[in-house]
């Protein structure tokens, strides 16, 4: 199905981060949009508000009669749909289109010129950082983005006059081998998601295939050092990145009284004195990945300089609630042993001196029973863990896999405890914390709006 052929879009698991971004577009190209999702949200209200037809029932009776025709609805589904579920079964019984987030934005990357950002972690924060940058320039953009950006209090940037569009570039499910980048951002290939792939080499390889698929003309910025291969097409450049070496990298970087700056060093234009303007020291890092996209793309050392500034972060990644001299407070979605340790390092450098204690909450069981001696390393360098029970998403249990299996593995002194989730208010009104952060990808992060007005009450 062509994009100009579309009239109504339907999406069965409307809900999601990246399925809203999707709608969010369609609903700009003033078509019919409308779809399931299982519980209501703060997301789907707003959908609604902005006129998205939403249902939360699984009842093909409640699929709107504009979204009945197959040849001009599109319908758009989020692998964690089971194949059974009555919609998703209706409309491939009666022959609808029906394609995969990933698919659709594939499409958009065949008509714009995608700038795309993948990795095992920092994409959401990067892909970010460089959609505001470009969307803020004389370039401009569109962007689907995998967070609720602070800028925008959105996760979609709409332009009707630009060619280029910001995509996260997510691995799961091999998703990101739908897309056609013109320029693509490798963050990290640290393996995951490993009941999808089975392997680490079987991980590695999808991100190799995904080199492959950038267009001749454009260029892969790849961190500095990844454990992968690549192979991309003749005519793709290739640019490494990393905090202190590279092609694109910092100098002259300065951490002091909760600011930072530094100097980025480009092939095309160095820029001095840039200012980080939400100062978390794995923000350069990605920093300096968004800029060079940007900069390749034309945007201007001022234009840098000021997105840089202007950057107000996503909410959920390093998301400051309180910062003041008795708390700290602090929710992010680290929810992979190497992003906890770049989440927990980060808040080592700002805060050297003070008692720094994470509530995780670890998500899903298969990363649980994969990688729990990795999360119990990385949680080790904090000074008190607080460990809630497993959120499950997608996946049933499996016997033996809790989070006892990481609060037995931490290191020796530190503090540590298991928690129920329920319980998790009564211990913040109990206890008076110095650095408190949320850490995971699971519902916890519903209490934190809560967890913040008793800390401030404190």
């Amino acid at each position: 199905m062509e994009l100009k052929d579309i009239k109504a879009v339907y999406f069965v698991g409307a809900g999601g981060i990246g399925m809203s971004a999707i709608a969010r577009y369609f609903l700009n190209k003033k078509l019919v949009v409308a779809g399931y999702d299982k519980t209501p949200s703060h997301l789907t209200h707003d959908l609604e508000k902005e006129g998205m037809l939403i249902h939360y029932e699984e009842n093909t009776d409640l699929i709107p009669e504009a979204c009945k025709d197959p040849k001009t609805t599109l319908v758009i589904f989020t692998p964690a749909i089971p194949a059974e579920h009555k919609e998703l079964v209706y409309f491939h019984e009666n022959g609808f289109t029906i394609e995969k987030r990933a698919q659709v934005l594939g499409t958009l990357t065949r008509t714009h010129k995608g700038l795309c950002v993948a990795g095992t972690h920092g994409k959401t924060s990067t892909s970010t950082m460089c959609a505001h940058i470009m969307h803020q320039s004389h370039i401009d953009c569109n962007a689907f983005l995998g967070g609720i950006s602070k800028n925008y209090g959105t996760n979609y940037i709409l332009s009707d006059k630009s060619d280029y569009v910001v995509i996260e570039a997510d691995e799961f499910d091999r998703s990101f081998h739908w897309l056609r980048p013109w320029m693509s951002v490798i963050t990290a290939t640290d393996p995951d998601h490993l009941d999808i792939y089975g392997t680490k080499e079987a991980y590695l390889e999808s991100f190799r295939h995904y080199t492959e698929l950038i267009q001749p003309g454009g260029a892969l910025i790849i961190h500095k050092n990844l454990e992968m291969k690549q192979n991309v097409q003749d005519g793709v450049r290739i640019y490494e990145y990393s905090l202190h070496e590279g092609d694109f990298h910092a100098e002259n970087i300065k951490i002091e009284n909760g600011e930072i700056t530094f100097d980025f060093i480009s092939p095309i234009e160095n820029v001095e004195n840039v200012e980080l303007g939400q100062p978390v020291p794995i923000n350069i890092e990605n920093g300096i990945a968004a800029m060079a996209m940007a900069q390749l793309n034309g945007c201007k050392a001022e234009e840098l300089r000021q997105g840089m500034k202007t950057y107000e972060g996503v909410e959920r990644r390093f998301d400051f609630k309180i910062k003041d001299a008795k708390h700290v407070f602090l929710s992010d979605y680290a929810h992979h042993p190497k992003e906890i340790y770049q989440s927990v390092k980060s808040i080592r450098e700002l805060y050297k001196t003070r008692k720094i204690t994470a509530i995780f909450q670890p998500h899903l069981y298969t990363r649980t029973r994969d990688f729990y001696k990795d999360f119990a390393e990385s949680l080790s360098m904090l000074d008190e863990v607080i460990l809630c029970d497993i959120y499950p998403a997608r996946e049933a249990p499996i016997p033996g896999v809790t989070s006892k299996l990481i609060y037995d593995n931490l290191k020796p002194g530190v503090e540590k405890s298991m928690i129920h989730k329920e319980d998790v208010l009564d211990l913040v009104k109990s206890r008076d914390f110095d650095v408190l952060i949320v850490l995971g990808a699971g519902d916890l992060d519903n209490y934190v709006p809560q967890m913040t007005e008793i800390l401030k009450q404190k």
